[in-house]
């Protein structure tokens, strides 16, 4: 099979991490892989806050619901539409497919460098959104967080056996 393949059916999610530290060079990897995503209109919506002060990624930790790993993460990236970039009108809310994109990016980027990482979903929910964006502080009313993805070197969790796919929810010229 080929490594983008391969790359994408053996990524999963991963919630614990090692202390060890994420070099500059793999964060940039990271960043590159996140910018490379498509968006519509190439109006590239996207912004990427990148974590790594432990007071940070301990705050975001105790303010999100479904983020408490973020406080053992060596770095988190938080996926967010600058909707001052977005499509006007009908279009505006495309935003939110380029920065799902971009995750998905980072996401598969993390896997293939060894990394483990998370998708934690922030946007819509507005208390989510509020909560991480105070607890990073500084973030323009413009910016709207989508997703907070911690990444780490992995502590081996229980590797679930072979995905299985739901292939009831494939359809062909129609449903």
């Amino acid at each position: 099979m080929n490594e983008t393949l391969n790359t994408i059916f053996n990524r999963r999610s991963f919630r614990k991490y090692s202390d060890r530290k994420i070099d500059k060079k793999t964060i940039d990897l990271l960043i590159k892989a996140g910018l490379s995503a498509p968006s519509n209109v190439n109006k590239m919506t996207w912004e990427f806050i990148i974590i790594d002060d432990k007071k940070i990624l301990e705050k975001i930790a105790t303010v999100t619901l479904y983020g408490k790993m973020t406080k053992d993460a060596p770095i988190a990236i938080v996926v967010c539409g600058n909707l001052d970039r977005a499509l006007p009108g009908e279009g505006a809310d495309f935003w939110v497919q380029d920065c799902s994109a971009a995750t998905e990016n980072i996401l598969l980027a993390a896997h293939s460098l060894g990394l483990g990482a998370v998708w934690t979903g922030v946007y819509p929910t507005v208390d989510r959104i509020r909560n991480v964006s105070k607890a990073i502080g500084n973030v323009p009313l413009n910016i709207i967080p989508l997703a907070l993805i911690p990444i780490g070197y992995p502590i081996d969790e229980e590797i679930l056996s072979e995905k299985q796919l739901p292939t009831d929810r494939v359809h062909y010229n129609g449903f």
